[in-house]
């Protein structure tokens, strides 16, 4: 890295995304400028956020104090393992999405402001990734939910101001609930450095006021995630969105909820305490039931899609639950699988329907005559999905299961098993009514899917495959991001001292 850009690494992942917005914006009246320059932003931010992944391995946690001011008091960064990896797989995401863009977006789509809305979005998730204050995760939270909103609303339907009306005020009374936690925290700890809480908190005599706070974060981060009871919104609203916006939403956000989630009951509260435990182990059942029985019953394939995000959130919530080393291990692992298999899903529903005219099942068939490539490229996300050897998702749904019947909790793994099974059904629904059978209507021609939507698709499913046919690496990985979470001393240490000194005990 040049010098003149050394120590600004963590700078770049935000920086990129808040320009080329500002740049897509400014071309309001030029779309194919938007396309461009949007196509531009995601690569450079691929690269920045490999990069920073990069610096990250070699030396354990990177973090910069913004403002000028030493910790706690400056604007913290803060990058470990598990959130430079957040940072890289979402920015794939990011890319993939952009080139199917290409292909999915109208022009009149275009002109509603989904570029500048992209890239604001992006800029919110990475912020939520790499932000070392907790009060700065709420503001970055607001920053997706004002983009999200505009990006669910692309097209202006009943239908999707209705779904937008249901996920903001669901996702403001998250806020509220957030903002409480964070006051709370504040009136006893009197700071909101995320490394400073980690330091101050033990010390700090347990109170019904540290209590009511860990609970309001939970609840807050529930509601983003969409844990059981509180998913509702979630199949309310993700399929009313344009598939493209719908697939970035059903691989990030709830993916940033999660993070936080995992990142404040590591790093600030511990699971283990307070009676926490039982309580994200019942989200954890809950979620994953009542999203696999929700799909079982639907016939559109986003709201398949959409409540089986809910049923696989559950399976990332068994490692906190659990809150072994191993457990951990086996949930950022899931959460990186996650996100690729499930944006890659939604992917292929919009070629279901840009090749069959319907979302439908019912209405929909004989792609695997009409296009067998389609067919092949949707049966690697699916079995996966379902976690089928020896594809990522299976030794994802292996770690974690393993996890719980190694931790005392061998009710949930076997849960998780039968969740594993309902899962198979859904997939198999999706591949017997769209591919298999004959198309139930006279279709004059077969319409062909776009090259820059089966690119993504494929890409995407290349890397389900290397995952799955070589997953020590990414298991490797996932366990030395377990010990860094689990050990809130490294955190501290990279913090409140040189921002390059890796694995220092205070």
């Amino acid at each position: 890295m040049p010098e003149f850009l050394a120590g600004t690494e963590l700078f770049w992942p935000l920086a990129i995304p808040l320009a080329t917005a500002a740049v897509c914006a400014a071309a309001w009246a030029y779309p194919r400028l938007q396309q461009a320059a949007s196509l531009v932003g995601l690569v450079l931010t691929l690269v920045a956020s490999l990069v920073l992944l990069q610096i990250v391995l070699s030396e354990d946690i990177v973090t910069k104090q913004f403002g000028g001011w030493a910790p706690p008091f400056g604007i913290s960064f803060v990058a470990d393992r598990f959130s430079a990896a957040m940072v890289v797989i979402s920015s794939v995401l990011a890319l993939a999405a952009g080139i199917f863009a290409i292909a999915d977006l109208r022009r009149r789509q275009v002109k509603a402001g989904f570029y500048p809305l992209f890239q604001g979005l992006m800029v919110g998730v990475n912020g939520a990734f790499l932000t070392g204050d907790i009060f700065n995760l709420y503001v970055w939270f607001e920053v997706m939910l004002i983009a999200t909103l505009g990006l669910i609303t692309l097209d202006r339907t009943r239908a999707q101001l209705d779904g937008a009306i249901k996920y903001a005020v669901l996702n403001l009374f998250s806020t509220i609930l957030f903002l409480m936690a964070i006051g709370l925290l504040y009136g006893v700890t009197g700071t909101l450095n995320m490394a400073d809480l980690a330091r101050v908190l033990p010390q700090t005599e347990g109170s019904v006021a540290l209590t009511v706070s860990a609970m309001l974060f939970l609840l807050a981060f529930g509601i983003k995630a969409g844990f059981f009871p509180l998913f509702f919104w979630l199949p309310a609203s993700y399929h009313t969105a344009t598939i493209i916006v719908s697939a970035v939403f059903a691989g990030l956000l709830t993916k940033v909820g999660v993070y936080a989630c995992f990142r404040v009951f590591t790093l600030l509260f511990e699971v283990n305490e307070g009676g926490i435990r039982p309580i994200v182990a019942f989200f954890a059942a809950g979620t994953m039931l009542f999203g696999v029985f929700g799909a079982a019953i639907q016939w559109d394939v986003r709201r398949i899609l959409s409540f089986h995000i809910i049923s696989q959130i559950g399976y990332i919530m068994l490692g906190l639950a659990i809150a072994t080393p191993l457990a951990m291990a086996g949930a950022v692992f899931y959460i990186i699988h996650h996100i690729v298999v499930k944006a890659n899903l939604f992917f292929v529903a919009g070629a279901i329907h840009r090749a069959t005219g319907t979302y439908d099942l019912r209405k929909a068939g004989g792609l695997m005559k009409s296009s067998p490539l389609l067919a092949v490229l949707f049966l690697i996300p699916a079995l996966s999905l379902a976690g089928i050897p020896p594809l990522s998702g299976f030794w994802a749904k292996f770690m974690v299961i393993d996890a719980s019947f190694r931790g005392d909790m061998a009710w949930l793994g076997a849960l998780a098993l039968v969740v594993g099974l309902l899962t198979v059904f859904s997939m198999s629904k999706i591949w017997i009514e769209a591919f298999w059978k004959t198309s139930p209507r006279k279709v004059a021609r077969v319409r062909a899917v776009p090259v820059a939507m089966l690119v993504p698709i494929a890409a995407l499913g290349l890397i389900t495959l290397a995952i799955g046919f070589n997953p020590e690496p990414l298991v490797a990985f996932a366990n030395v991001a377990a010990d860094t979470m689990t050990d809130p001393a490294q955190f501290i240490a990279a913090v409140f001292s040189e921002p390059r000194i890796a694995g220092v005990t205070p």
